[in-house]
C-alpha cells in the first residue's frame, strides 16, 4: 500500500492513463450535453433512455484509475460525477409525505391474467385506474371484475379508465396522425385506432381532466437504428391536446415508451410534472417488469400537489403497475 502509495505521489501518474481521462471527460459531456446529440437513427432519443445507466462508467473507470494509477483520470472523472449527481441525485431520497385526497394507477396490462389482474389492481385502493393495451378478449373479464369496485368506466380502443367517480364528456383522440411526422409514417407501422382518451372526472374539488394514453412502441432496428416514429407523432398530438386543455387541472395515465428525459417529451414536461420525480424513491423503473430498466409508464399531472409514488407488485405483464396519491391543490 505504501509503495502504491509512494508510486502515485511522483509526478509520473498524472502523465498515466490519457486514454481513461479521455473517456471520462467524454462520459461527463455526454451526460451534460445529451440534448445535442444529432437524433441520426434516433441514437439521441435511445441515450436518453439509457441516460441514469451511463453512470454505471464512473465505478468502472474508477477502478481502471486507480489500477492504473492515473491522478489524470480520477481527477477527469470529477465531471461526470457531479454531471450525474446534479442530473439524478435528487432522485434517490424518499421524496413522499403523507395525506392525500386521490390515488390513482395505472398499468399495460399486456398478456397479464385479466382475472387476477383486475383484483391486485383494485387491491391498491385507486380511486381511478387506467389500463392500457386492452384486448377484445381481455375486456369484459375486466368489466365484470371491476365493476364492483368502480361504477364508472370508459374504454375507447385498448385503453380505458375505471372509476369511483362519475365520468362524462369521454372522447377518443387520435394519436396517430398529427402534422408533418404523420407523413413519414412507414405503412408497416400502422397500430390500432384508439390508443388514446380524454374524460372529465367529477370530483369534490371540480372536474378534473384525465388523459389515458399507449403510445406507439420504439424498436431496435437493424437498419434503420432506434425506431420511434408512432411513439413521437403521438406524443405530438398528445402535447398539442394537453396545451389547448382549458381544465387546471390534468391528469395524464400512460405508458408512453419512453423515459422523461427522452427528447420527444420536450414540450410534454412543459405543461405536466412527473409524480415519481417530484413524490416517489429512487428511479421507479417499470420495464420490464422481471429486471425493469426504464421508466416507461407514467402519472403525470398538473394543477395538483402529490403526496406519494410507487410501483406495484407484478402481474403477469411485461409492465410494472404504477399508483400515486395527489392532493387537490
Amino acid at each position: 500500500m505504501r509503495n502504491a502509495l509512494r508510486a502515485c505521489a511522483r509526478p509520473e501518474p498524472w502523465k498515466r492513463g490519457p486514454v481513461l481521462a479521455v473517456l471520462a471527460l467524454l462520459l461527463g459531456l455526454l451526460l451534460l450535453l445529451h440534448a445535442t446529440i444529432p437524433d441520426y437513427a434516433g441514437l439521441g432519443s435511445l441515450v436518453e433512455n439509457v441516460l441514469p445507466w451511463l453512470g454505471l462508467f464512473i465505478p468502472v473507470l474508477l477502478a481502471a484509475a486507480y489500477w492504473r494509477c492515473s491522478l489524470s483520470a480520477a481527477t477527469a472523472l470529477l465531471l461526470p460525477a457531479v454531471a450525474w449527481t446534479t442530473l439524478f441525485g435528487g432522485l434517490l431520497p424518499d421524496r413522499s409525505h403523507p395525506g392525500g385526497d386521490l390515488t390513482v394507477a395505472t398499468h399495460n396490462v399486456g398478456t397479464a391474467t385479466p382475472g387476477p389482474t383486475a383484483r391486485t389492481l383494485a387491491a391498491s385502493g385507486a380511486d381511478l385506474l387506467a389500463l392500457e393495451e386492452l384486448t377484445p378478449q381481455a375486456t369484459p373479464s375486466y368489466e365484470e371484475t371491476l365493476a364492483p369496485t368502480y361504477p364508472y368506466h370508459a374504454i375507447r380502443g385498448t385503453v380505458g379508465l375505471w372509476s369511483k367517480l362519475p365520468l362524462s364528456g369521454t372522447q377518443p383522440i387520435d394519436i396517430m396522425n398529427y402534422g408533418p411526422l404523420a407523413a413519414t409514417k412507414p405503412a408497416a407501422a400502422e397500430l390500432p385506432e384508439n390508443r388514446a382518451l380524454h374524460t372529465t372526472v367529477t370530483t369534490p374539488a371540480g372536474p378534473l381532466a384525465v388523459y389515458v394514453v399507449h403510445l406507439g412502441s420504439v424498436r431496435l432496428m437493424p437498419r434503420s437504428g432506434f425506431w420511434t416514429t408512432s411513439r413521437n407523432i403521438g406524443a405530438a398530438a398528445l402535447t398539442k391536446a394537453i396545451t389547448a386543455d382549458p381544465n387546471p387541472r390534468v391528469l395524464l395515465l400512460a405508458d408512453l415508451n419512453g423515459t422523461m428525459d427522452d427528447r420527444a417529451f420536450t414540450d410534454l414536461r412543459t405543461h405536466l410534472h412527473s409524480t415519481q420525480q417530484t413524490s416517489g424513491t429512487g428511479f421507479g423503473f417499470t420495464w420490464p417488469a422481471t429486471f425493469p430498466l426504464a421508466r416507461i409508464d407514467h402519472i403525470l399531472y398538473r394543477g395538483l400537489t402529490p403526496n406519494r409514488s410507487w410501483t406495484l407488485p407484478e402481474t403477469g405483464s411485461d409492465h410494472l403497475p404504477v399508483a400515486a396519491t395527489l392532493t387537490w391543490s
